[in-house]
């Protein structure tokens, strides 16, 4: 009995696929307010989805963070002094970002 040989073909999945968990970054005192602007982000792609969600207060320093630990960072609007080096870290540490207003 003769058997024919399949062909086997493995690749890496891609980082896009469906069933990746987003991780997000909530930064501020006030966190259901920061949850209310995450709203209807999980049935955009007519499926629902599941977050991996991180708080952290205003004061907690992103610096400890590695680089695009995180798919999405919701902050409210920091102090003008600390501003600069705030949007700084998130544009390091964040693929995407939305800055509220106090």
């Amino acid at each position: 009995m003769s058997c024919p040989r399949t062909s086997v073909c493995l690749s890496p999945l891609p980082v896009s696929q469906a069933s990746r968990t987003p991780r997000i970054l909530l930064g501020g005192p006030h966190q259901p307010t920061l949850l209310r602007h995450l709203e209807g982000l999980s049935r955009r792609r007519g499926q629902a989805r599941a977050f991996l969600i991180q708080f952290a207060e205003t004061g907690e320093h992103f610096a400890q963070y590695a680089d695009d630990r995180f798919d999405l960072a919701v902050i409210q609007a920091p102090a003008p002094e600390a501003s600069a080096e705030v949007i700084g870290h998130l544009v390091r540490i964040a693929r995407q970002g939305l800055i509220t207003a106090r």
